[in-house]
């Protein structure tokens, strides 16, 4: 489903700009930190935040990656959320503040939030460059 010739932006440190439906039916859009499992692909939210409430009322999203080195060469996926998992330790956010910044530990976190993970399953996707 996803092309070899850009499987290795799931691999890189760019950012996924992900898209959810909105309460109202809008589009609600936010970069996101991103890790892959070949399968799935997993991002990191606080239940507190609209993403959270947009997947758990549809599941419908869909992600753009840019390539950092070439803005002219892309991959979207369209998907579904298939679970959303609790991260009680933080070891998955932690996971990727080590992707992304290089430090064991994500840094701004807050004593208050509740870290999750949502699950997307890709079933369409298309690329650019």
């Amino acid at each position: 489903m996803i092309s070899e010739t850009h499987r290795d932006l799931l691999e890189s440190t760019a950012l996924a700009h992900v898209a959810t439906v909105g309460p109202n039916g809008e589009p609600q859009v936010n970069p996101v930190w991103f890790g892959w499992d070949g399968t799935h692909l997993r991002f990191s939210q606080t239940t507190t935040r609209q993403k959270y409430r947009n997947v758990q009322r549809d599941p419908r999203i869909a992600l753009s990656i840019v390539d950092p080195a070439n803005p002219y060469r892309y991959l979207e996926i369209r998907g579904k959320v298939v679970a959303i998992e609790a991260d009680p330790d933080w070891e998955f956010i932690n996971g990727m503040a080590k992707k992304y910044l290089g430090q064991d530990t994500y840094p701004w976190r807050r004593p208050e939030d509740t870290r999750i993970v949502i699950v997307v399953e890709p079933e369409h996707s298309t690329q650019m460059g």
